[in-house]
């Protein structure tokens, strides 16, 4: 039985809660975090405190904050032979200096509160600086996911930066198009089939292969007309991608 212990109230710090409620191998000994009405819908299932100076015994610490906070957190984390770990996909192991034994355990994938996610097809990247530590790591990864990988903390950084362009970016120009519609008396909704054929799509033939569109044709006469109904920032977003598109596929705007 692995025990864990959660530092952290959070979208992932939540999910990751849950997950190790459920797995048969993994007893979450209890969850801090400083705003206790975060985390208190999971004192039904283990101890909770808001007080870092009461932490328990645990074989892993997961730290599962904001980036800017983890190394507050882990500095003020009182631990002697137990592993340290941060969830971070853009922050470096050595944020965990002062701890003998750290690693990573990143989970690539979005993450909202109330929104229930598969935990088994999460790919989980792991590192860490000492081989048991990583083989622990190893050990936990595998009772919530069914896909791990050894990725160094300079590589997770750019992974992460590569998630950013196709989830936070991609998401924010949903946004964008559903805007387009709202202000023109059109419903929104209008979009989710081609939307989900887009992703569907990219899965299956690979991005470079389902791009489509003006800027992929090099059709300069259709972007103009589309440029004359947007927003100045809307324009700037527009002109950026369109160039983009056209130089990976040799066209000239």
């Amino acid at each position: 039985m692995i025990k864990v212990i959660i530092l952290g109230g959070g979208n992932v710090a939540t999910h990751l809660a849950h997950v190790f409620i459920e797995a048969s191998k993994v007893r979450l000994v209890q969850v801090y975090n400083r705003n206790i009405t975060a985390i208190e819908k999971l004192k039904k299932h283990t101890a909770i405190t808001d007080n870092i100076q009461k932490i328990k015994k645990a074989d892993i610490y997961l730290i599962s904050v904001s980036d800017s906070a983890i190394d507050l957190v882990a500095s003020r984390l009182k631990v002697a032979n137990a592993l340290v770990v941060h969830t971070s996909g853009s922050t470096s192991i050595s944020v965990l200096k002062k701890h003998k034994h750290k690693g990573v355990l990143y989970p690539l994938q979005t993450f909202s509160k109330n929104r229930k996610i598969d935990f088994t097809n999460i790919p989980l990247c792991l590192e860490a600086t000492d081989p048991k530590d990583l083989l622990l790591l190893e050990q936990l990864a595998l009772q919530i996911s069914k896909t791990h990988y050894t990725i160094d903390s300079k590589h997770r950084k750019k992974l992460h930066t590569a998630a950013v362009f196709i989830n936070n970016f991609v998401n924010h120009l949903y946004f964008i198009g559903g805007e387009i519609c709202k202000t023109n008396q059109i419903e929104p909704d209008i979009l989710n089939p081609l939307l989900k054929e887009t992703a569907e799509k990219a899965l299956a033939i690979t991005p470079y292969n389902a791009q489509t569109g003006p800027a992929r044709r090099g059709d300069q006469r259709t972007i103009a007309k589309h440029l004359k109904d947007l927003s100045p920032n809307q324009q700037e977003i527009y002109k950026l991608l369109s160039q983009s598109i056209a130089k990976t596929y040799g066209k000239k705007l």
